[in-house]
């Protein structure tokens, strides 16, 4: 029973960080680059930034976070004995 719930939210999370990392250099980095190119920091073009470095960010990012929901799910389990 344990496994079942553990694997279906492990899929879940899967499923949406890897959306949001595609959202992030796909769409960021390719299909939205030209509108994100208006906005600049720091004398970069943000859609320039997303390809060349946001979508790194984003998966560093994206790595920590499934980090910590892994831990608190394994936590969570472990705790319901």
């Amino acid at each position: 029973m344990k496994s079942n719930i553990y694997w279906k939210k492990n899929i879940r999370y899967i499923t949406i960080l890897l959306s949001i990392w595609f959202i992030v250099s796909f769409g960021c980095g390719i299909l939205f680059v030209e509108q994100l190119n208006t906005i600049q920091i720091g004398g970069f073009k943000l859609g320039f930034w997303f390809a060349q470095q946001g979508s790194i960010f984003g998966f560093v990012i994206i790595i920590f976070t499934y980090i910590y929901l892994m831990n608190r799910l394994d936590n969570k389990l472990n705790n319901d004995n």
